[in-house]
């Protein structure tokens, strides 16, 4: 009996563990989400990047990382999470997951803190992002133009691009390097916020999952959009 009551008190951290492991889930996509809406906040206002609304008006979508770290010594790597929110007929939908990532061999020092957002002007831009996996640079059919957020006047290199990538950083490197970087999906970040699998594709084209903490994020872009004159 005491051995029975014993082993029962071993068990009940482990599953009060496993017990807390979807609450624990749900709070790291939704303190994801919540960062997103402030990057695009600071990233989009009037005084810092009018041309990026300009572009948000008519987007099929946004993918926002708000916090892309990188750090390095001769061998250097970025990594971050993203959200992607497509536009559709005029309607934000809500946040596909991803990841971001990247690695470097060369000269390098310092500690990068970025928050970076690509603007997706093309149905082939959005239809890359949503891939399983897509590299920046690697697919020659997708243009991906990087400009600094803050800079004056949306250049006719930028319209003809799919994706446009503002970033802002703090810290050592004087700037950002996106070619080679891997944005990959993370469906398991999907079905811990929605509580199903979905697909990228499933929740921006079929409007399919919902979730009510996504609705500041989608109400700012939306607003912001329609600031884009």
């Amino acid at each position: 009996m005491f051995r029975r009551l014993f082993g029962l008190m071993l068990l009940l951290p482990l599953l009060a563990a496993l017990g807390a492991a979807p609450a624990r889930a749900q709070t790291e996509q939704q303190t994801l989400v919540d960062r997103a809406t402030l990057s695009v906040q600071e990233m989009f206002s009037d005084q810092v990047n009018p041309e990026g609304r300009r572009l948000l008006k008519n987007a099929k979508g946004i993918m926002i990382c708000p916090q892309v770290f990188k750090a390095g010594f001769i061998i250097g790597g970025q990594m971050g999470s993203c959200v992607l929110v497509g536009n559709v007929n005029g309607a934000w939908t809500n946040p596909a997951f991803y990841g971001f990532g990247s690695g470097s061999i060369g000269f390098q020092i310092g500690v990068q803190d970025a928050q970076i957002a690509f603007i997706v002007l093309t149905d082939k831009g959005l239809t890359a992002l949503m891939d399983s996996q897509f590299k920046i640079g690697a697919d020659a059919s997708v243009a991906v133009a990087n400009y600094g957020a803050g800079v004056s006047g949306a250049t006719t290199a930028a319209l003809r691009a799919d994706i446009v990538a503002f970033a802002q950083a703090r810290g050592l490197f004087a700037g950002i390097a996106l070619d080679g970087s891997l944005i990959s999906q993370r469906t398991e970040w999907n079905q811990a916020y929605y509580g199903q699998y979905l697909s990228p594709q499933q929740i921006i084209l079929n409007r399919q999952g919902n979730n009510p903490g996504a609705d500041p994020l989608r109400e700012v872009l939306g607003q912001l959009a329609q600031q884009g004159q």
